[in-house]
């Protein structure tokens, strides 16, 4: 028996030239959404020396926009699934332009954390909306696939172009021109969107669910912020207790939803076989691939002592086996290889990956830089599979909201692999550090070479020696660490996905619905 949910070949029309220039109009906010996490990395310093913030205030205008993100992600899935998310998209779109604008031209601290805020309230409306349009304009099987793996690739790069950008602009002209650059993408998206791209949404979704909405942010929003702050400053107290708030508030989040008669996400998702395995393992993606970040990104800086500059165009060079990785695992999906092992291979290349890093030394930057391309193929592969599987699972009316539990989880997934293997590296960097260092050398490798810098002759060289030796073991501990946990997250979806393979070219149903 076919699953009604499920569009089969018999009724998916494929998509044509108009569908598939209305994704690339689609891939402009997509690209900026994903490039704003990172394109403040070079702008502090200037932005710090313009407008004179606290400690305080510099840490909310680098944080303020992935909290609004993560927290309202939610609220504007389900939010586009019945107002229309073309109509949402839209209008955040707006939003995200006007407070590009703002931020550009702030004369102040206040006024840009609070045009930051507005910008992540746009971008929660922006990236479920991209994802749940797509869902709308592919239904053919093998074209969704092909799109999903697109998408995939554009918002990773969009990561690590964003620092990029900002070196440049920030080089050439002053930091308010990071944020301008939004403005002739957003400009098109408003004037090419209401012709290219379809409206759709829920035909009977029920009252929105107002309650839902502070129990999702009051769910999420401590998590991220505990998960963030223990990996910069360890596990106190407080953090430890603001995890455990957000995990009982999103208990009764989840009791809300099986109860309400309306709920802001239908427990319904979860029926189809294959969404709450995506999820999961989309997560656990998501985990391994920023849990990375935190170390590469500090050793091509503070290791191999390169400029921020020149650590961040080093580090575009993993980008392009990356930009071939969703494709090749659709490719392989659509000529018949079972998407279980597809995935579990693309775990199999992302511990590899890890296993790579965890042999880097000191002046190892070619192997770190390849071990991060390996990883981040290897991740990409089953994040692509992971999207397409859940979102071919989920019906129509409600991919906005299936697509907003996707990018939480990837939230979720980036702030716990910081958090865990940042912790583990943090660990083995201070009881590597020589006791007798000063004790700021003990916090972190930038406080070690910054008490260096201070030292006389060999005392600062032997000092920064060590750190940098402490700290590439504290990278090689969390490699391992990482390279275990993938190795059974491929087990894990070879087990979960068995049977749930989804034949991307050729039918639209599992084979346990045949």
């Amino acid at each position: 028996m076919t699953n009604p949910t499920r569009t089969t070949p018999a009724s998916a029309s494929r998509a044509g030239r108009r569908e598939w220039t209305a994704l690339g109009v689609l891939m402009l906010p997509l690209l900026l959404v994903s490039m704003d996490v990172s394109v403040l990395y070079f702008a502090i310093p200037a932005i710090s020396a313009d407008l004179e913030p606290s400690g305080t205030q510099q840490l909310w205008i680098f944080d303020i926009y992935a909290f609004v993100l993560a927290g309202l992600l939610m609220t504007m899935g389900s939010l586009g699934d019945r107002i229309g998310r073309r109509r949402l998209l839209l209008i955040g779109a707006a939003a995200f332009g006007a407070a590009s604008l703002v931020a550009a031209y702030a004369d102040s601290a206040e006024t840009l954390i609070a045009a930051r805020a507005v910008l992540g309230i746009g971008g929660a409306t922006l990236m479920p909306s991209t994802m749940a349009l797509l869902r709308t304009m592919f239904t053919d099987p093998a074209q969704r696939a092909k799109a999903i793996g697109l998408w995939s690739g554009v918002m990773t790069a969009g990561i690590a172009l964003g620092s990029v950008l900002s070196g440049v602009l920030v080089q050439y002209f002053w930091w308010g021109s990071v944020f301008l650059v939004n403005l002739p993408a957003m400009a098109l998206l408003l004037v090419l969107g209401p012709v290219l791209l379809p409206e759709s949404k829920d035909p009977a979704p029920g009252r929105f669910d107002w309650p839902s909405v502070p129990l999702s942010m009051a769910a999420v929003l401590p998590v991220i912020y505990g998960l963030k702050e223990i990996t910069s400053r360890g596990w106190h107290a407080q953090y430890v207790v603001s995890i455990t708030l957000g995990l009982l508030v999103a208990a009764a989040f989840v009791h809300r939803q099986r109860t309400t008669a309306s709920p802001m996400i239908s427990p319904a998702l979860f029926r189809g076989r294959g969404f709450a395995p995506a999820v999961v393992l989309n997560l656990v993606s998501a985990f391994g691939m920023l849990g990375s970040a935190l170390f590469t990104t500090q050793y091509l800086q503070s290791v191999l002592d390169k400029s921020a500059m020149a650590a961040a165009l080093w580090a575009l060079l993993p980008s392009v086996p990356i930009g071939m990785a969703a494709p090749m695992a659709t490719a392989l999906v659509q000529r018949g290889i079972d998407r279980a092992h597809v995935v579990t291979a693309g775990f199999a290349v992302a511990a590899c990956g890890y296993g790579l890093l965890a042999l880097a030394g000191t002046d190892s930057m070619w192997l770190v830089l390849t071990a991060c391309g390996v990883l981040a193929s290897g991740i990409v592969m089953v994040l692509s599979q992971m999207t397409d599987l859940a979102l071919g699972t989920t019906p129509v009316e409600r991919a906005g909201a299936a697509s907003s539990l996707l990018e939480t989880g990837t939230e979720f997934g980036g702030a716990l692999g910081m958090a865990v293997l940042g912790s583990i590296g943090t660990a083995i960097y201070r009881h590597d550090i020589p006791a007798s260092a000063p004790a700021p050398a003990h916090e972190t490798l930038g406080g070690a070479l910054a008490v260096a810098g201070q030292l006389p002759g060999r005392a600062g060289d032997a000092l920064a020696a060590a750190a940098r030796e402490a700290f590439t073991h504290g990278m090689q501990g969390a490699a391992i660490a990482g390279a275990a946990l993938l190795a059974g997250s491929a087990v894990l979806a070879a087990v979960t996905l068995r049977g749930l393979t989804e034949d991307a070219g050729t039918t639209g149903t599992t084979k346990s619905e045949a």
